[in-house]
C-alpha cells in the first residue's frame, strides 16, 4: 500500500467520525445546557428594549417577541427534544422488541394472529393515530406525550425481531442448543438476543430522527410540548407568523433540528454498512461472549460446492 492509499483511506476514516462526533456534540449540549446557556430559557429580558431583537454580539441568535434569548432556548430545547426523542424510542424498541419475540416464540396459532395484527397496525398511519389522541386528550405532559409517541412507533420493530428471531431460529447455533435442552427464554437472552442487537442499534438510530422530526412537527401545530417549555418545535411554533421579518427565531432552531435528523441517518447507514455483511454472512460475533454460528452459510455451501465436486473428483 503506498502513501497516497495510506491518505486516501485516513482521510475517509475522519469522514466517518465526523458525524459521530457532531452528534456526540449536540448530545454534550443537550446534557450541559443549564450551565452553558446565557440565559434561562423563559426569562423575559427586557419586554420593550429587547423584543425581537436581530443578533448580535450580546444575543448571538438574537431574541424573540417576549425578549427571551434565542440562543437559550435552543441550547435547552436541544435538552428537551433529544431527551424526549431517545425515551421515547428506548420505550418503542423495547415494547417492539418484546412483542416480537413472544410472536416468533408463541404456538402457530397464537403466532398467526400476532402478526395479523401487527400488520394491521402497520397499515395505520402513525401520524393519524397521533393527531386523533391529542386532539382527544388534549395537551399533555412531556412524559406522557413520550408515552403516547413510544407506545405508538414499536410496531415495525416487532416486524424486524419476529422476522430476524425465525431466521436465527434456522441456523445451527440456535438448533445444537436446543438438542442440548436449553430452554427458550436462555436462547433467548445468551445467544438470540445479542445478535439482534445491530438490527436494533439500526433500527433506533432511524427511529430518533423520526422521533426529532415528529416532535417538531407536533409542537409546531401546537399538539405536542407545549409552551412555555422549550423545545425546538416550540420555537418554530414562536416565529411561525413573523419569518419575513424575524427569520432568526425560525432559522436556529430550523437548523439545530435538520441537523440532528440528518446526522443520526447517517449514522443509521454507517451502522447498516457496519453491521450488515458480517451479520448476514454470520461468521462473526456481534456481541463479546456471544455464540456466533462460524459455519458457513447454505448461500456460501452452494457456492463452494462446484469446488469442491471438481477437487474429489481429481483426487479419483
Amino acid at each position: 500500500m503506498n502513501a497516497s492509499s495510506i491518505a486516501i483511506s485516513s482521510t475517509a476514516e475522519r469522514r466517518d467520525w465526523l458525524p459521530w462526533l457532531l452528534l456526540a456534540l449536540f448530545a454534550v449540549l443537550a446534557v450541559v445546557a443549564p450551565w452553558v446557556s446565557p440565559y434561562p430559557p423563559d426569562l423575559q429580558l427586557d419586554i420593550t428594549g429587547l423584543r425581537s431583537a436581530a443578533p448580535s454580539a450580546s444575543h448571538p441568535f438574537g431574541t424573540d417577541s417576549f425578549s427571551r434569548d434565542v440562543l437559550s432556548r435552543v441550547l435547552h430545547g436541544a435538552r428537551n427534544s433529544l431527551g424526549f426523542a431517545f425515551g421515547a424510542v428506548v420505550l418503542s424498541v423495547l415494547v417492539g422488541t418484546s412483542y416480537g419475540a413472544l410472536t416468533s416464540f408463541a404456538p402457530s396459532a397464537l403466532s398467526a394472529v400476532m402478526r395479523r395484527a401487527i400488520d394491521v397496525a402497520l397499515s395505520i398511519p402513525r401520524l393519524l393515530v397521533l393527531l386523533a389522541f391529542t386532539a382527544f386528550l388534549g395537551p399533555l405532559p412531556v412524559w406522557g406525550l413520550g408515552l403516547l409517541v413510544g407506545l405508538t412507533g414499536w410496531f415495525a420493530t416487532a416486524r424486524q425481531v419476529t422476522d430476524e428471531l425465525d431466521a436465527l431460529q434456522r441456523r445451527e447455533f440456535a438448533l445444537a442448543a436446543h438438542a442440548m435442552g436449553v430452554r427458550t427464554p436462555r436462547l433467548f437472552q445468551r445467544h438470540l438476543l445479542p445478535h439482534l442487537a445491530p438490527i436494533l442499534a439500526v433500527t433506533g438510530t432511524f427511529a430518533v430522527a423520526n422521533t426529532i422530526a415528529l416532535e417538531a412537527g407536533l409542537s409546531y401545530l401546537g399538539l405536542g410540548i407545549q409552551p412555555p417549555t422549550a423545545s425546538w418545535g416550540t420555537i418554530l411554533q414562536d416565529g411561525a407568523g413573523s419569518i419575513e421579518s424575524e427569520w432568526w427565531i425560525t432559522l436556529f432552531p430550523g437548523l439545530a433540528t435538520v441537523g440532528a435528523v440528518l446526522l443520526c441517518n447517517i449514522l443509521g447507514d454507517a451502522l447498516r454498512d457496519r453491521f450488515a455483511p458480517a451479520h448476514v454472512a454470520g461468521v462473526m460475533p456481534l456481541w463479546p461472549g456471544t455464540v456466533a454460528s462460524t459455519s458457513p452459510s447454505d448461500d456460501q455451501r452452494l457456492t463452494r460446492a462446484p469446488e469442491s465436486s471438481h477437487r474429489s473428483a481429481s483426487r479419483t
